[in-house]
C-alpha cells in the first residue's frame, strides 16, 4: 500500500539526515504542513534544537502579497524556522524531501487559527451561552470562507514547484475540541453529544440561517442550554465509546434536543459544509490542475467537527479525490470495529481512484500501537482503505520509526 508519513518543515530544515531516514521508513510520500496551527512540538531527532514552539498559526512559505492585498482576513507569518530558501521552510524542506526520492504533498489547515479569532473576535463560532471560540473561525460566514478557501489554493501549491498534491484539515466546522495552553475543560464528561451541542454556533450568520429554515434563534438556544443542564448536574449517560459512538450521538442529540431542532442544526451546517468543502477543492483545482491530487481529512459523521470534519459519505467523493481518515490502533475488539466504522461508511460511494488513506497516530508515546502496525493496516485494507497515513514522523521515537518501518515492509 502506498504510504505517507506526516512531517513538519521544521522536522527536516536544518537536518541534512532527515530526508534520508524518512525515505528508508519505506513510504512513499511526505506530507508537509505548509499552513499549521500553533503548537509545541518536539524533536527528538534534530541536531540543533529539541523544541519548537510555533506561537501562532502561520504559513511556513512566503505568502503572495498581491493575493492578499486589500484582505482584511489573511495568513500570518511564521518567524520560528529559519530559511533563506526563496520558497521559505516549507520549500526547503519539500526540496530536500523531492530529492530523497520521495512525493510532496502539502498539509493546509484550514478553520483552525486562534490568532487570526483572537484579532478578529467576530468572525469566531459563538457558543449558545454566549461564549466565543477564538480557535475558531466560523465556516457558516462568507469572509471566513473566502479566506480559507483563498488559503486552501496558495498553501496547497506553495513556491517551488515540488507539491504533488494536498491534504486540507479542518475543512469543515471546527468547534469546542481545542489542545489549549493548560487546558481546564475535563472536569465535565462532555462525551460526544455535550462536544457537539457546546460546538454549535449562533453567531449572526448562523442565527440568520436557522431563521432561513424557520427556526426560531433564540428558541434553539434554549433548546441548547437545557439540553446541557443534565451534563452539568452529571446526570447524563456518556453513550456507547468506539465503534457505536456515531450512532449513539446522533440518537442522543436527537433525543436532547428534539428532533425538529436536531433536524435544523443538521440541515444548516451540513450545507455550510459541504458547501466550504467544494469550494476548497475547486480552488485548488483551478491553480493547481487536473492532475493535483486533493484529499480532505474528514470523519463519516457529518455532525463531527474538528480537524476531521464531518463530511456527507454518500456526497463528498463527487468532488474531492479521496479522504484521510482517523484510525485507530490495536488489535483489541473494540479497535477493529471502529476502524470498520470509519472506513465502511464509503464503500458504497467509492469512484475509480478514489483515495481512502487510513490515518494512524503510531506514535507510543501518543497512545499509538506501533507493534501492531502492520495487522491493523491489513484490517484497514480489508474494509477499503487503499493508502496508509503515519501519524507523525517527526515527532516518533526511534523505536516507533523502526517499528512503523517494519510494518510497512511486512505489508508490502
Amino acid at each position: 500500500m502506498r504510504a505517507s508519513a506526516f512531517v513538519y518543515p521544521w522536522d527536516v530544515v536544518g537536518d541534512p539526515d532527515a530526508p534520508g531516514r524518512l525515505a528508508a521508513l519505506g513510504v512513499q510520500q511526505v506530507t508537509l504542513a505548509s499552513a499549521y496551527h500553533s503548537t509545541r512540538a518536539l524533536t527528538p531527532r534534530h541536531p540543533r534544537h529539541r523544541i519548537v514552539t510555533a506561537r501562532h498559526s502561520a504559513v511556513l512559505y512566503p505568502p503572495d502579497p498581491v493575493r492578499w492585498e486589500g484582505r482584511r482576513l489573511r495568513p500570518y507569518v511564521q518567524d520560528w524556522v529559519v530559511s533563506d530558501h526563496e520558497g521559505g521552510a516549507y520549500g526547503e524542506a519539500a526540496e530536500a524531501l523531492a530529492e530523497a526520492g520521495l512525493d510532496v504533498h502539502s498539509w493546509v489547515v484550514l478553520a483552525h487559527n486562534s490568532r487570526l479569532g483572537a484579532e478578529f473576535p467576530e468572525v469566531t463560532v459563538r457558543n449558545a451561552y454566549g461564549d466565543r471560540y477564538p480557535w475558531a473561525p466560523c465556516a457558516a460566514r462568507a469572509e471566513v470562507r473566502e479566506y480559507a478557501v483563498t488559503l486552501a489554493a496558495e498553501a496547497a501549491v506553495p513556491p517551488g514547484g515540488r507539491t504533488r498534491g494536498t491534504e486540507l484539515e479542518s475543512c469543515g466546522w471546527y468547534g469546542f475540541a481545542h489542545l489549549h495552553a493548560h487546558d481546564k475543560t475535563a472536569g465535565v464528561a462532555l462525551g460526544g453529544v455535550g462536544q457537539y451541542l457546546m460546538s454549535l454556533c449562533f453567531c449572526d450568520e448562523c442565527s440568520a440561517g436557522y431563521a432561513a429554515l424557520g427556526a426560531e434563534p433564540e428558541s434553539l438556544r434554549a433548546a441548547v442550554t437545557g439540553a446541557l443542564e443534565p451534563l452539568w448536574a452529571g446526570r447524563r449517560d456518556q453513550g456507547a465509546p468506539g465503534a457505536a459512538a456515531r450512532e449513539a450521538e446522533l440518537a442522543g442529540v436527537e433525543a436532547a434536543l428534539g428532533a425538529e431542532p436536531a433536524a435544523v442544526f443538521a440541515a444548516w451546517r451540513g450545507t455550510v459544509a459541504a458547501r466550504f468543502q467544494r469550494e476548497a477543492v475547486a480552488a485548488v483545482r483551478a491553480r493547481a490542475g487536473a492532475d493535483f491530487r486533493v484529499l480532505l481529512h474528514a470523519d463519516p459523521a457529518p455532525h463531527r467537527v474538528g480537524a476531521n470534519a464531518g463530511v456527507d459519505p454518500s456526497d463528498v467523493l463527487e468532488h474531492a479525490d479521496g479522504l484521510v481518515l482517523p484510525c485507530a490502533g490495536g488489535q483489541g475488539e473494540g479497535a477493529a470495529a471502529e476502524r470498520a466504522a470509519v472506513l465502511d461508511p464509503f464503500a458504497p460511494h467509492r469512484r475509480e481512484g478514489s483515495t481512502l488513506a487510513a490515518n494512524f497516530t503510531f506514535v507510543k508515546g501518543m497512545g499509538g500501537s506501533p507493534g501492531t502496525l502492520a495487522d491493523d493496516i491489513r484490517h484497514a485494507r480489508e474494509h477499503g482503505a487503499t493508502e496508509v497515513r503515519l501519524y507523525h514522523a517527526g515527532l516518533a521515537s526511534a523505536s516507533d520509526l523502526s517499528a512503523a518501518g517494519a510494518a510497512l515492509a511486512a505489508v508490502g
